[in-house]
């Protein structure tokens, strides 16, 4: 049962790296957040922290076991911590960045897949 919600905006996406962690959930759509967030190039994947641009991703409902999983992935809570957004689909995760990022570069458009593929 997909009883949680996620947005995913990074290596999770379709056509991400780590997509088949999050493939058997049930993708609701495509959403861009509220300008509420800035996304770093963290070098092999993003990061969110808060800050005043958008973020594109998806919105999947997940299991409760899928969600663990995702955590792992995430490390949570040393290196992300969950927070929550408002989706059209309700309320959904978006992991949140929580290290120092001082010199990480912003991605233009908040768009990582546009972005890790040259046309950002």
């Amino acid at each position: 049962m997909m009883r949680e919600r996620v947005f995913v905006y990074g290596t999770l996406r379709r056509g991400g790296s780590n997509h088949d962690l999050i493939a058997d959930g049930r993708l609701l759509g495509e959403f861009v957040t509220e300008p509420a967030y800035r996304m770093l190039d963290l070098g092999y994947y993003p990061g969110v922290v808060a800050g005043g641009a958008a973020v594109l991703g998806e919105v999947y409902g997940v299991t409760p076991s899928m969600l663990q999983t995702l955590d792992r992935l995430e490390d949570v809570p040393h290196l992300y911590i969950r927070d929550s957004l408002h989706t059209p689909w309700g309320k959904a995760w978006i992991y949140i960045y929580r290290r120092p990022v001082i010199t990480a570069p912003q991605v233009p458009g908040g768009d990582w897949m546009r972005y890790a593929h040259g046309q950002g």
